[in-house]
């Protein structure tokens, strides 16, 4: 019998890099492939659904509300293209309840991830925005959405809806207190535990070096 997965997982690959190509926020098509990456990476060590967990990182920037009209209107986007590819109802179903419980929303919303499948890609998701690449994203996206590396009379933002958090005001090194070393504590795995907790410690490192050369001590 042939493998119908793999020509599925190719034509993801292609939609999404024609999707995602151009994007300058840091969700573009080689954020997609090292979190492609990174999903199968850690479900070949956990055991889990390979094609499940590379298909949903594929596509989980599709979705994302911040790329759509809506976040709905980017879940419904996914789903028809899986239906148009002929992914299995089970598959499907499962890979868009994945998608719309993977953003981090402001840290407000705890979703469950009820799927080993899910938790590995969330986990994969996350460890993208820590770590140098973390940074490189966190300063991106900063001038994407017009905010400032850094403005000392700025304090971190806690509990914020999900719409202060996206549209208020903030800066690149707030983004490290409100987000990026908040997510170390939420990884699910073991593999993926084990990867944030080097990118955490870079994260800090590279905060003290950053005061440092502020504050002309360096």
């Amino acid at each position: 019998m042939p493998d119908t997965r793999k020509p599925i997982l190719q034509a993801a690959r292609d939609f999404v890099r024609q999707e995602l190509k151009d994007d300058s926020s840091g969700h573009d098509w080689w954020h997609i492939v090292r979190v492609a990456n990174n999903a199968v990476a850690i479900a070949e060590k956990e055991g889990a659904d390979l094609f499940i967990c590379e298909l949903a990182a594929l596509l989980h920037d599709i979705a994302d509300g911040k790329l759509n009209e809506s976040e709905e209107a980017g879940l419904q986007k996914v789903e028809q293209w899986l239906i148009l590819h002929e992914v299995s109802e089970i598959d499907r179903n499962h890979i868009v309840d994945i998608i719309s419980k993977l953003s981090f929303k402001g840290g407000q919303t705890r979703e469950d991830m009820p799927s080993l499948e899910g938790k590995i890609v969330q986990d994969a998701d996350r460890l993208d925005a820590i770590g140098a690449i973390g940074i490189a994203r966190a300063m991106v996206y900063s001038g994407h959405t017009g905010r400032p590396i850094h403005d000392p009379d700025l304090q971190p933002r806690e509990m914020m809806t999900l719409e202060e958090y996206r549209n208020g005001k903030s800066s690149a090194i707030m983004h490290f207190y409100e987000k990026l070393l908040k997510l170390k504590d939420t990884m699910h795995t073991s593999a993926a535990k084990e990867l944030a907790e080097g990118r955490h410690q870079f994260l800090e490192v590279y905060l003290n070096e950053f005061y440092d050369e502020w504050e002309a001590r360096k």
